[in-house]
């Protein structure tokens, strides 16, 4: 059974940083692409970083992009998403996801699995 878990959310003062933990397992880690996407009440879910485990490669939305980053732990089944100079409208629901093609993650925002969600609230 694939589980994907998240944790690190909270509430954060606008400018401050956090990091989110998604720990995977059910399948190779290093054979899926996983990604970061958040969805803010009354909007639609956004695709924010996607990262392939075989070569590194990551990719961002413009609207995260020097801001956030995301790594991997490949010996913990881990991906984070690291991120800083945090603004109110970074204020959403945050979910993990994997998919065996990044493509579905990163281009058609329909990847197989997804985790549960943790709240990230961005508020003085």
């Amino acid at each position: 059974e694939v589980k994907l878990v998240e944790s690190g959310g909270g509430l954060v003062q606008p400018g401050g940083s956090l990091t989110l933990s998604c720990v995977a397992s059910g399948f190779t880690f290093s054979n899926y692409g996983l990604g970061w996407f958040r969805q803010a009440p009354g909007k639609e879910r956004e695709g924010i970083a996607a990262i392939w485990p075989r070569d590194g490669d990551s990719y961002y939305a413009d609207s995260v992009k020097g801001r956030f980053t995301i790594s991997l732990d490949t010996a913990k089944n881990t991906v984070y998403l690291h991120m800083n100079q945090l603004k109110p409208e970074d204020t959403a629901v945050y979910y993990c996801a994997a998919d065996p093609t990044l493509a579905k993650i990163w281009l058609d925002n329909s990847p197989r699995y997804w985790g549960q969600g943790t709240q990230v609230t961005v508020s003085s």
